[in-house]
């Protein structure tokens, strides 16, 4: 059985997360925007969906990452990112299999590292797709 997070009505593009994004404006809405759009960079097989009230990207119909808005701060979150390697150490969390960066207005965050972190979560996602994919073809 597959421990991955599936939804098969995930599109290319939402219109659900625009008006999230529409929502959530100012300071939190900007930086959530700007970290959701680095995950819809991250390839072509990119698709997302509204879950549990905000933004999630997937690889195909699997979750990889999200951003949500908070009162002081916005989480960008990997499904799988207690697996994935965080040289920075920026993910926190200690869930069985979620993690999440922390990202507040008034503080820096090392744009290359969390980039590398997002394309890592995606890479990651698509690596457990190909290695399911085969132990269902195989007899």
């Amino acid at each position: 059985m597959s421990q991955l997070l599936r939804f098969p009505n995930a599109v290319e593009r939402d219109p659900a997360i625009e008006l999230w994004m529409a929502e959530h404006s100012g300071e939190l809405g900007a930086i959530a925007r700007r970290w959701f759009e680095v995950m819809r960079g991250c390839g072509d097989d990119v698709r997302e969906l509204l879950h549990d009230r905000h933004p999630t990207a997937c690889v195909g119909d699997a979750a990889f990452a999200y951003v949500n808005a908070f009162t002081a701060h916005v989480n960008i979150g990997f499904f799988r990112g207690a697996e994935i390697a965080d040289a920075e150490g920026l993910l926190e969390g200690s869930g069985r299999f979620m993690r999440h960066v922390k990202l507040r207005p008034e503080r820096e965050v090392d744009a290359a590292a969390l980039t590398k972190l997002v394309a890592t979560a995606y890479a990651d996602m698509k690596r457990r797709l190909t290695k399911e994919a085969a132990r269902a073809g195989s007899p």
